[in-house]
């Protein structure tokens, strides 16, 4: 009974994330694999961090999924002079018709769904710590109190990669909470005729809300009850575990180009990406080809290479897709008899909340 559920959440879910991507494909033309790693992060909680050079479409992006998704929406420009309380919110001395002044606590636009922090390095790491707790606890503190914020939230983070003057290296404390650094390439060529094709002078395609802040929610869980075997998990330990130039099992290259490897967070991650895109792909279990799949974006800004991996022009990323081919699968026999039960936690189908029928994830 519990695998016929999942297996109609799985469908439903199937049906409603390719409705998402068909309405997407109105305004962004290409760009699949990162609309793939985006919606990955959101059906299983994570924040990701945005790079490429202006003008390939990464704030219309965010703004038309957070438009399909039936989500609230909130910008901030990241500029040198912001200040945390410009993102937080802060206290206001009022004095209302009773006379007695008291404070009142008024949001700042970290209290939406979807919070788009654009070209966040611009801003110096003092604001950009604003954002530490509402990421990791979805709680923002002011004062003597504490907030909750709305469910779900997600942060995504915008930055040139192009251009340093003016701008502020995101801390490590700060790279770490986002679950993905997603880069935007350019389109390749068919790609870009068509883009060149659809220059709109006017106003942008209306987009049909596909899922509601509810729908997510649902799909949250399900992607949290996606199976994963201890044959994944000893791969993904023996994966991140080679990352650290100080562990035995770090491979030569490794060792002389890689100042510092990625923490047990970044397994976490990996692990639970991978389980975004098998529910994606209706499937009930992770596999190891979803593992490698969400590596290169998990791991590539939690990798510090070294100088003399900077002379040889050898960057996080290679160094991520030369461990994905150097590390080796455990061996399948001892996996045979102990796989972990396929739903860990309950799950219930994707619910109609009265809304439209596209946006009740129902047909």
């Amino acid at each position: 009974m519990a695998t016929d559920r999942l297996a109609q959440a799985l469908e439903q879910f199937r049906r409603n994330k390719d409705r998402l991507t068909n309405e997407l494909a109105k305004v962004i033309i290409g760009q699949q694999a990162v609309i793939d790693q985006l919606l990955a992060a959101i059906f299983s909680r994570g924040h990701c961090l945005l790079e490429g050079v202006p003008g390939l479409a990464k704030t219309l992006l965010v703004t038309g999924l957070s438009k399909l998704l039936a989500l609230s929406f909130k910008r901030i420009q990241f500029t040198p002079d912001l200040m945390p309380s410009d993102i937080t919110g802060t206290n206001v001395l009022e004095e209302p018709e009773s006379g007695k002044r008291e404070f009142r606590f008024v949001p700042g636009p970290v209290f939406a769904h979807i919070v788009l922090a654009d070209e966040i390095n611009r801003t110096p790491p003092k604001t950009q710590s604003a954002l530490l707790q509402a990421m990791q606890e979805h709680q923002v503190s002011v004062g003597q109190n504490t907030y909750d914020l709305p469910k779900p939230f997600f942060v995504i983070a915008t930055q040139n990669p192009i251009e340093q003057e003016g701008t502020y290296p995101l801390p490590e404390a700060q790279m770490d909470r986002f679950m993905f650094n997603i880069i935007v390439d350019y389109p390749n060529e068919d790609e870009e005729r068509e883009i060149l094709r659809n220059i709109r002078m006017t106003e942008m395609p209306e987009l049909k809300p596909v899922m509601t802040a509810k729908n997510i929610l649902n799909i949250q869980r399900l992607v949290q009850a996606i199976a994963v075997s201890d044959y994944c998990v000893d791969y993904v330990a023996r994966l991140i575990r080679a990352t650290r130039p100080k562990d035995p099992s770090a491979p030569d290259f490794v060792k002389s180009l890689v100042d510092w490897g990625v923490s047990p967070r970044a397994g976490q991650y990996l692990i639970m990406a991978a389980k975004a895109y098998a529910a994606m792909e209706g499937r009930f279990n992770v596999a190891i080809d979803d593992l490698k799949a969400v590596a290169v974006p998990a791991l590539r800004h939690r990798i510090g290479t070294n100088f003399q991996a900077q002379a040889e022009g050898v960057t996080s990323v290679d160094v991520v897709n030369r461990l994905i081919q150097s590390v080796e699968t455990p061996e399948v026999p001892k996996y045979t008899t102990g796989a972990r039960p396929l739903a860990a936690t309950p799950v219930t189908p994707i619910e109609d909340d009265g809304a439209d029928q596209s946006v009740s994830g129902t047909d």
